[in-house]
């Protein structure tokens, strides 16, 4: 009898050994998760975390702690919502866009002149209904000094860029702006964040932007397009009687250059197997930069011969 009381002792204690171990497990386990995983699911994640997330940033440790408004959002770029960055009492009225004169964006006597592909983007704006000459009707903002291309190595790179903006006197930290990008970084890597200057809450309208620098319902994402591009296409009444589907050629067609590594690669590198030589031509060369034979892979020679083969036929599609 005592043996029993014994034995039922000691696996009670065990058990409770058990439950204790396991149970605090559970409890620890609990605690470490996220805070927002146990928050209802009606809460915007981003709004409650978003003081958290900046105050922990290298770069409001290095300038002191955060930096807010007095509406009580955060001066960050990376965070900036059309809630958060965006003055609609500017577009109470009618739409309307204004255009920097060129003048006002010179530091010297000399005014630089925008790039073809530049002079275009303003010309649309320039003739079209929301163009405004009156910044104080005006909703939106572009900037009159060309920021297609920040690539250092181009021609059309426009230098000393946040001295510039610095002089606008509506620029107020880019807010209600709308920053134009076709190209940015510079060879070998092409990163996408180095546009050489700071837009602050500005809108981006970027030509390949990735889902990381992305911001949802703030930026606009853009085409590439090149610099023989029109300003202007089709005949009159091009466009009721161009119906889908058309008949041509080629049903898709792509001819450029080719990143071996940096942004940009990982795509351009895989389109050579949509490539079929008949109604998909997708042709990219490794020749650019200075040292491009230092860097190039194993298909650069056969890339660069179909692309050449194609030279003459790049009209057709």
């Amino acid at each position: 009898m005592q043996a029993k009381k014994r034995y039922l002792l000691v696996l009670l204690s065990c058990a409770f050994l058990a439950y204790c171990y396991f149970g605090g497990y559970r409890l620890k386990s609990e605690s470490a998760r996220l805070p927002y995983e146990n928050l209802p699911t009606y809460v915007d994640i981003n709004e409650q975390f978003y003081d958290r997330d900046l105050e922990s940033s290298p770069h409001l440790r290095r300038t002191g702690g955060t930096q807010k408004w007095a509406s009580n959002t955060v001066n960050s770029n990376q965070k900036c919502r059309m809630e958060t960055c965006f003055d609609f009492s500017k577009c109470r009225g009618e739409f309307k866009v204004y255009i920097y004169p060129q003048s006002e964006e010179s530091e010297t006597a000399t005014i630089l002149t925008p790039s073809p592909s530049y002079q275009k983007v303003l010309n649309v704006i320039q003739e079209s209904r929301y163009y405004t000459s009156d910044p104080s009707q005006a909703c939106l903002f572009v900037l009159g000094i060309d920021t297609l291309d920040r690539d250092t190595l181009s021609s059309d790179y426009v230098r000393n860029v946040p001295a510039r903006l610095q002089k606008l006197r509506l620029w107020n930290e880019g807010r209600n702006h709308v920053i134009f990008n076709l190209y940015s970084g510079t060879w070998p890597d092409y990163a996408e964040d180095s546009l050489g200057f700071d837009p602050g809450m500005a809108i981006l309208a970027k030509a390949s932007m990735s889902v990381t620098n992305f911001r949802p319902g703030f930026d606009v994402s853009i085409p590439l397009f090149h610099k023989n591009h029109p300003e202007k296409g089709g005949e009159s009444g091009f466009v009721t009687t161009n119906n889908f589907p058309v008949s041509k050629k080629y049903l898709l067609a792509f001819k450029g250059k080719r990143y071996v590594h940096g942004i940009g690669s990982e795509t351009r590198n895989s389109l050579y197997h949509l490539h079929n030589e008949k109604d998909i031509v997708l042709v990219t060369t490794c020749r650019h930069g200075k040292s491009w034979k230092e860097l190039k892979d194993e298909r650069c020679d056969e890339d660069n011969a179909e692309y050449d083969r194609y030279l003459l036929c790049q009209t057709q599609y």
